[in-house]
C-alpha cells in the first residue's frame, strides 16, 4: 500500500496528491509516468509523474477527474493509501545540451509540462513557458511555472485572465520575432499539440509532443495508444511518450481517442451512482 502523504485541489477538477513510494522516487524523471491503483478493484490507470521528492520518497501526481477510476483516486485522502503504484514507466524527457527552449502547455497538460520546465530550468536552460487554459478558474501552477520562466505567457479562451486567445498565437509571435528556440515541447489536447506543430513546422523549429493523453492500460498490451509516427506503428507508453510532432499523425490518434469516450462516460455515471447509494 502507497501512503498518501498530502492532496489537495488545484482548480474544480483537477487534484494534486503527493504519495509515498520511495522507490518510485528514487529513479523518477520528468516525462515518465506511474500505473495506479485506486482500490483492489479497480482499472489500472496510467499518471503522469508531476515531481518528485528523492529524499522524502514522494511522487506528486496531479490528475483530473474525468472517468469512473480517477473518481475513484479522488474520493482518497491524506493519510488513505492507494493499492498499486508501479513505476516510473516510460522514457523520460531528453533536455541534455539544450539551451533555449519553449514549453508549451494546454489545461491539465500542464501539470506534465511543469516538472520538464523545472527540469529544465535546473539544468541551466533559457526557458520560456507559453500555457493556455478555458478561462481563469481552470488555471494551475501558475507560480510554479513562473519560477521556472525566463518568460511566462498566460492565455486564456475567454481572456478572463493573461491574454485572450490560444497557445500558438504567442509562440508565433515570438518564433516570428526572432527567438531562436533549440527546441519546442509541448503537452495539451491532441488537437493543441496538432496546432503547434503547424506553427513550427513553418519555421523548421524540432518540436517534440508528450502523447500521454492517448495511454490506456500502459503496457503496450492494449493497444489503445497506438499511433504512426514517421509511417511505423508506435505505442505512448512503450515508445514515448515523447515523439517528434513532424512525424506524428494525429488525425489518426484524435479519431482513435474518440471511440474511448462512451465508455468513460459509462464508467463516469456508474461511479456517480456509486457515490449517491453510499451517501444514501
Amino acid at each position: 500500500m502507497y501512503k498518501i502523504v498530502s492532496k489537495r485541489e488545484l482548480n474544480p477538477t483537477v487534484s494534486v496528491m503527493e504519495i509515498e513510494a520511495p522507490l518510485v522516487a528514487r529513479k523518477a524523471e520528468p516525462g515518465q509516468f506511474i500505473i495506479v491503483r485506486p482500490f483492489e478493484d479497480s482499472e489500472r490507470i496510467p499518471l503522469t509523474i508531476a515531481g518528485y521528492d528523492r529524499e522524502k520518497g514522494t511522487i506528486t501526481i496531479i490528475f483530473q477527474v474525468v472517468g469512473g477510476t480517477t473518481m475513484e483516486l479522488n474520493r482518497l485522502g491524506e493519510g488513505d493509501s492507494v493499492t498499486d503504484f508501479v513505476g516510473p514507466l516510460g522514457k523520460a524527457t531528453e533536455v541534455e545540451g539544450l539551451k533555449k527552449v519553449a514549453v508549451v502547455g494546454g489545461g491539465v497538460g500542464c501539470a506534465i509540462a511543469y516538472p520538464i520546465a523545472k527540469k529544465l530550468h535546473d539544468i541551466g536552460c533559457e526557458v520560456h513557458s507559453i500555457v493556455g487554459f478555458r478561462s481563469e478558474d481552470l488555471i494551475i501552477l501558475e507560480d510554479e511555472f513562473k519560477a521556472c520562466s525566463d518568460k511566462y505567457v498566460l492565455m486564456t479562451d475567454d481572456g478572463s485572465r493573461g491574454e485572450k486567445g490560444v497557445v500558438t498565437k504567442p509562440l508565433e509571435e515570438l518564433i516570428a520575432a526572432g527567438e531562436n528556440y533549440d527546441e519546442v515541447i509541448t503537452i495539451g489536447p491532441l488537437i493543441m499539440m496538432k496546432f503547434v506543430v503547424g506553427v513550427t513546422k513553418k519555421y523548421n523549429v524540432k518540436t517534440v509532443v508528450s502523447m500521454n493523453p492517448i495511454m490506456v492500460d500502459g503496457t503496450g498490451m492494449c493497444g489503445g495508444c497506438r499511433l504512426t509516427v514517421g509511417g511505423k506503428t508506435k505505442f505512448a507508453c512503450v515508445d514515448g511518450p515523447d515523439f517528434d510532432g513532424f512525424e506524428v499523425d494525429f488525425d489518426e490518434a484524435m479519431a482513435r481517442g474518440a471511440t474511448y469516450r462512451p465508455f468513460e462516460a459509462e464508467q463516469r455515471e456508474a461511479e456517480c451512482n456509486l457515490l449517491k447509494q453510499e451517501v444514501q
